[in-house]
């Protein structure tokens, strides 16, 4: 009986008939008896990520491998639910706390210290159990972007998301905390780039788009020398850039050689990127970010994990700003996965008065609610300040 393993789940005494997934162009090939621990981190330094473990010529039970209904299940047990007004301030906290960690990370590596991902550990800790406890609230923090901000926000972002996305997937928590923590490391390298470079707002020549693709490296440089960061959190890191058809940086892999985490950072990275500001590109709505990852489906992008990022973030994704048939705005606080087109909305702002109303909380899947969402649209497009109306409204 032949069954897949990653490299963090292999054990001594299990033999491997076979590599199934590997970072790096080289092509590992091997197979027999794992002796020693020693020998999966050789493996592991190789750039392998998943082997195929032969359980008849192994010389150890075969350990129990949960289903992905049960293990999803038994995640979630672990951590207690809590409504979205409870989780809302203390997800804002969390995300400040962020902030500062990621401050000092930037500054260090700009300074040419040795980084320490113990705060990033604890931290990825934390933002996993709030997402546990109630996900729509730090997915709520993370629509509400400071433009000057983008690079360390983005990486943020991206992390929260990537945890929503794993926890969708009843992806096992232990590698959830990886793929949490590599997340928030991804742009570590940028801090290397010249800041002309970083808020140019005009086409990238292409000396600066060659110097831009330097992040990964440099990064990943500087991440394998700490002994405190997984396998799994260096290779997302490393990959983050990577797509299906070979054109993506700095090593330019493709199919086989990208496993499934490098499969969804690209797309979660690639959806924050593309609704936020930034300095050459406007924001684009979710529902346009959606169809920019469909157009990729298939070539570049994953086709069924794109799919289940959408069907993870729903229609209008928890904080997106909506406007209603009755001709208000609100921002969506909780989704209905049931009924993607009738989440929780809090409205608050009347466009034909062009003012600010009384904010008033709306379930429109209830009988007793006859609006609805017309379409999602850009705070900028009606002056309206997000940041503003989170913290006078949302939080406590």
């Amino acid at each position: 009986m032949k069954q897949e393993y990653l490299i963090e789940q292999l054990l001594p005494g299990m033999y491997v008939a076979e590599v199934v997934n590997q970072i790096g162009k080289l092509k590992i090939k091997t197979q027999g008896l794992v002796r020693s621990q020693t020998a999966i981190s050789a493996l592991a330094k190789q750039g392998v990520t998943a082997v195929l473990v032969d359980l008849s010529k192994s010389k150890i039970k075969q350990p129990s491998t949960p289903s992905k209904k049960t293990e999803k299940i038994n995640q979630e047990a672990t951590v207690k639910s809590v409504s979205f007004e409870q989780e809302i301030n203390t997800a804002s906290n969390l995300y400040q706390q962020a902030k500062s960690i990621q401050n000092t990370a930037f500054s260090h590596f700009k300074s040419g210290y040795t980084l320490d991902v113990e705060q990033h550990h604890a931290l990825a800790d934390n933002l996993i159990d709030s997402v546990f406890r109630n996900q729509d609230a730090l997915a709520c923090v993370t629509r509400m972007r400071d433009k000057d901000q983008y690079l360390m926000e983005h990486s943020i972002n991206v992390a929260i998301l990537m945890t929503i996305f794993a926890k969708h997937l009843g992806i096992d928590k232990d590698i959830i905390h990886n793929l949490t923590t590599g997340a928030m490391l991804l742009d570590l390298g940028m801090i290397s780039l010249n800041d002309k470079i970083l808020t140019k707002s005009s086409a990238l020549t292409d000396a600066e788009i060659e110097k831009i693709q330097m992040h990964v490296p440099l990064g990943v440089n500087v991440l394998s020398k700490s002994k405190r960061l997984n396998q799994i959190s260096l290779d997302l890191v490393a990959t983050h850039h990577e797509r299906l058809d070979g054109s993506g940086y700095p090593n330019q892999l493709s199919n086989e050689q990208l496993n499934q985490y490098s499969r969804m950072i690209a797309i979660v990275d690639s959806y924050d990127a593309i609704t936020a500001q930034r300095s050459y590109q406007k924001a684009k709505t979710p529902i346009n970010a959606y169809k920019e990852l469909q157009k990729q489906a298939g070539t570049k992008l994953d086709t069924s994990l794109v799919a289940e990022f959408i069907k993870c973030m729903g229609l209008h994704p928890v904080g997106t700003l909506v406007q209603m048939k009755s001709n208000k705005l609100g921002i969506v606080i909780k989704s209905n996965k049931q009924n993607p087109l009738s989440p929780v909305v809090n409205i608050f702002y009347s466009v034909n008065n062009k003012s600010h109303i009384e904010p008033r909380i709306i379930d429109l899947a209830s009988a007793k609610v006859t609006d609805e969402i017309e379409r999602s649209v850009k705070p900028e497009d009606f002056k309206i300040d997000m940041l503003r109306f989170f913290k006078q409204v949302l939080l406590n």
